[in-house]
């Protein structure tokens, strides 16, 4: 129990932190850094106390200080994550605080049971190893529990909720079964500390199998509504008129759907994520008779998307639930128009979304007229987005970047679109909507994005650091 619980904590500590700290390479490796480092404190603490305490005492109090940990984790997480804000030290930070004491707590159980076992020094390999097994079996227990089962089924906080209590539990009984007072004393604790888990103010309205996602009206429109994944605001729809798209990167996908095809004609696209469904929202507005078939990951956000957002009464949207690289290989050779690729974790694209293998994918669904547009969050020194640019540029003979020139001037970043074809792209009729739009001198012809390019490397699924490479 001990070894599931320590892993439970580390499964779901990525999603608690990920509101005030993204959902990055650097938030993941703080995840397992800090459970490491609390594990091999734990081991060694329980250890050495066992040889001077009871053993029976020593598993008890670390089950029930590990379960009275467990409770404030999430407590900890949103009163501290937003004064800590973004960043890999911060990440670092909020979940070593958050989850040190819990982790190292549970960790110590195993060396006490251990101590509790041994009588003597014959048979004391088996004993060592047979438990060590069993830690193992728990952790391996815990983790696959959480990700495949317990977050489809619970929400974050009733998750540990049972978990802190089973390990308080544990450590009433491992006591001793003949102290009442114990059991109600640790039954006492867990209810305050309970409370506390549910009266600390949190971000999200719903927490979906991978993000903390919530609905935001906006303040200068109110039929605006604005979803929000972890930290991003991802994606904004007008409730009352799809056509107007609010944030600047839907309306490059837009000066470049509107370029390449004519006004009114019926495309059929492929949406790289869901969010907010705004972009099958928009065609199937301006060009009714489109189909979107949208490649989301998580049904939770599709779920909050059609009960928050109308996303189940869009004309001709499909959705399948799963990672989009697959289902993207699923999908028909030259059956789409349109690939809209607007997938993120953070503020990243994800890798595997990200290399020439997939883009290759995205040129075998597209007809030979057909366009592919991507979002790219980055800022300077561009690397990202070079690399991206690069990489697009292997399977695309014409690549086109979309950004304002203030982004690329000093202390310059936000989102970026490329736009990619096999033929070429209409540059003047991308510039004019641009410069009716308020974005005058955004549109680089494809020299440009190369030259923009330089000798960045080319994203592969051997080598796809894109945490690292965004400014």
């Amino acid at each position: 129990m001990s070894g599931a619980a320590i892993l439970v904590v580390e499964t779901l500590s990525t999603r608690l932190v990920a509101p005030y700290v993204g959902l990055t390479l650097e938030s993941t490796t703080a995840v397992i850094g800090v459970a490491l480092a609390g594990i091999a404190a734990g081991a060694s603490l329980g250890g050495r106390w066992s040889d001077v305490l009871p053993p029976r005492w020593v598993a008890a109090g670390a089950l029930a200080v590990g379960g009275l940990g467990v409770l404030v984790v999430r407590p900890l997480i949103r009163l501290l994550g937003p004064a800590l804000g973004p960043g890999p030290y911060a990440a670092v930070v909020l979940v070593a605080v958050s989850t040190l004491v819990s982790v190292t707590a549970l960790a110590m159980v195993t060396p006490a049971v251990t101590r509790a076992s041994l009588s003597s020094l014959d048979g004391s390999g088996a004993v060592i190893g047979r438990l060590s097994a069993a830690g193992t079996l728990g952790s391996l227990a815990g983790v696959f529990l959480t990700g495949f089962l317990l977050v489809s089924l619970l929400p974050v906080t009733a998750i540990l909720l049972v978990t802190a209590a089973s390990c308080l539990l544990l450590a009433a009984v491992t006591a001793t079964v003949r102290a009442p007072a114990t059991v109600v004393g640790v039954a006492v604790a867990a209810a305050v500390a309970g409370a506390v888990l549910v009266a600390v103010p949190g971000r999200c309205d719903v927490d979906t199998v991978y993000y903390c996602a919530r609905i935001e009206t906006d303040a200068g429109r109110p039929g605006t509504r604005i979803l929000v994944l972890d930290d991003l605001r991802h994606s904004a729809v007008d409730l009352s008129d799809p056509t107007r798209l609010e944030f600047a990167y839907t309306q490059r996908f837009a000066d470049a759907i509107d370029t390449v095809f004519p006004a009114g004609r019926p495309v059929d696209a492929v949406h790289i994520g869901g969010g907010g469904f705004t972009m099958p929202r928009w065609l199937a507005a301006t060009r009714p008779g489109s189909t979107s078939t949208v490649l989301e990951v998580d049904a939770g956000v599709v779920d909050l998307a059609r009960r928050e957002l109308g996303a189940a009464d869009i004309p001709g949207t499909t959705v399948q639930i799963g990672d989009a690289r697959t289902a993207l290989a699923g999908l028909q050779t030259a059956s789409a128009d349109l690939v809209v690729g607007d997938a993120f974790g953070a503020r990243s694209v994800p890798w595997h979304l990200a290399t020439t293998e997939f883009v290759a994918d995205v040129n075998r669904v597209l007809r030979i007229d057909g366009v592919f547009v991507l979002n790219v969050i980055d800022r300077q020194p561009w690397r990202l987005l070079a690399a991206e640019v690069a990489t697009v540029a292997t399977r695309f003979p014409n690549v086109v970047l979309l950004v304002r020139p203030d982004q690329l001037g000093p202390g310059g970043g936000g989102n970026a679109v490329i736009v990619a074809s096999d033929l070429p792209l209409d540059l003047a009729g991308l510039a004019a909507r641009a410069a009716v739009r308020g974005e005058p001198g955004s549109v680089l012809g494809d020299d440009r994005t190369r030259e923009f390019a330089g000798a960045a490397a080319v994203l592969t699924d051997d080598w796809a650091p894109v945490d690292q490479l965004r400014g």
